[in-house]
């Protein structure tokens, strides 16, 4: 089954429906009844988190009298990005938009995001506040144009219970984890009871494999991919079917499958998962054994891609000033987004968040926690380009073909890369 994308020709859109925004006249400063300023601010948060994000807004509203921040729920990264290139061609586009990380640079190069370095001039917040690892998508054209929201980092999972049991450590490296994830398979006849190892569909995990081979998603000049003629690729993907036909890795269905890793895993039907960090409050809950996270294992090197989405503000917004005070409410005060992640379990991604009492205090007692944050010494970025969703539905193709149909590797990297460089060279 191939993944179907809303925002597949976004790129199309970047030079032509987003060249209609006005960048003339602001519109006029919208007030509520009672004189507040209305700030529209679009989110992708639903569930719990949605609530979470709901509770910080009214936060905000209720510590101050001149300003309404109202929050609306958009559809999923892809949903939201469709929507507001829309709005923006149709100047109804909200003050602020939380935006997935790898998206931004095509609103970035669209120039429709406001420049936030003149407010950080005015306030007290600096960019250095901010950590480093998450900062890989806020910065284009020498213009701060987003900031971390919702950010996550994958790791590994582990039912150590298991691996107690068996003797075994949790792995550090590639072979290590082959070792371990064979060892703990478990058959009854023809049939699987428990696999070593699992990762939902998607191309957040090869993409972290590729980078602990000193590999990258994009070559130096962005032309073609890097990990495909340097053999690198073959390399991930042939490690992976490897596991997979030994029975000990399980690669689930495309459809839903987030859903399905955690079940499995929480069930002890699986003994480790690469998953993201935001997944830890909730198997927490739900795992009735010995629970603990780790880095994902190295091959050459650690690394690991994060994810999640930034927030923008919009330059075509009418209310700046108090779309500012929201933002800065959002990353400075602790009843902001520190609260946020607190309740979440996403990354903190300002220094004073990670040295905060209540954060320190959380750690101390939820420690698989910390494993993502301390992972970010070793984040990367090698997949920024204003092509990326394009790119990223070609790469699914290749997956779906290899992890899927058992396609050979090589032909399957190798249309990836034709389809990669018919895309870039447009």
């Amino acid at each position: 089954m191939r993944r179907i994308f809303s925002i597949g020709l976004a790129v199309l859109l970047v030079f032509s429906v987003l060249a209609a925004c006005s960048k003339g006249e602001e519109p006029a400063k919208e007030k509520e009844k009672g004189g507040k300023t209305t700030i529209q601010f679009w989110h992708s948060l639903s569930g719990v988190n949605g609530e979470y994000m709901d509770a910080l807004i009214k936060r905000f509203n209720e510590g101050q009298d001149k300003i309404e921040v109202v929050g609306t729920f958009q559809g999923t990264y892809d949903e939201t990005s469709t929507k507001l290139q829309q709005a923006l061609s149709a100047n109804t586009a909200p003050d602020l938009t939380m935006i997935e990380r790898a998206y931004v640079q095509m609103f970035a190069e669209a120039d429709v995001l406001e420049d936030l370095k003149p407010f950080f001039e005015s306030s007290d917040l600096s960019e250095d506040d901010f950590v480093e690892g998450l900062m890989g998508h806020s910065t284009f054209n020498e213009k701060l144009v987003s900031l971390p929201l919702n950010r996550s980092t994958p790791i590994l999972h582990v039912n150590k219970t298991i691996l107690d049991e068996a003797g075994l450590q949790v792995p550090t490296t590639w072979e290590e984890m082959k070792t371990v994830a064979n060892a703990l398979v478990q058959k009854e006849g023809n049939e699987i009871k428990r696999y070593g190892l699992t990762m939902p569909y998607d191309t957040w995990y090869p993409i972290a494999m590729i980078s602990q081979s000193n590999g990258s998603f994009f070559n130096e000049n962005h032309t073609s991919d890097g990990f495909n003629k340097n053999g690198i690729g073959k390399e991930v993907f042939g490690y992976l079917k490897d596991l997979q036909k030994t029975g000990a890795l399980y690669y689930p269905p495309a459809q839903d499958t987030g859903n399905i890793v955690n079940q499995m895993f929480s069930g002890g039907k699986v003994a480790m998962m690469f998953q993201s960090t935001g997944t830890i409050g909730g198997l927490s809950q739900t795992a009735d054994f010995e629970y603990v996270t780790a880095f994902l294992p190295k091959r050459d090197v650690y690394a690991t891609p994060t994810g999640g989405g930034n927030v923008s503000m919009l330059a075509s917004s009418g209310n700046k000033e108090e779309a500012w005070e929201f933002m800065r409410f959002m990353m400075d005060d602790p009843k902001g987004l520190q609260q946020f992640i607190l309740e979440s379990g996403y990354l903190p991604f300002t220094n004073k968040m990670a040295e905060s009492t209540e954060m320190q205090e959380l750690w101390a007692k939820e420690p698989n926690r910390k494993t993502a944050y301390e992972q970010l010494e070793y984040a990367i970025d090698t997949n920024k380009h204003t092509a990326w969703p394009e790119i990223m539905h070609e790469f699914f193709s290749a997956i779906e073909a290899i992890m899927y149909d058992d396609a050979d590797i090589q032909k399957s990297l190798d249309t990836f890369s034709k389809e990669t460089e018919r895309i870039l060279s447009q």
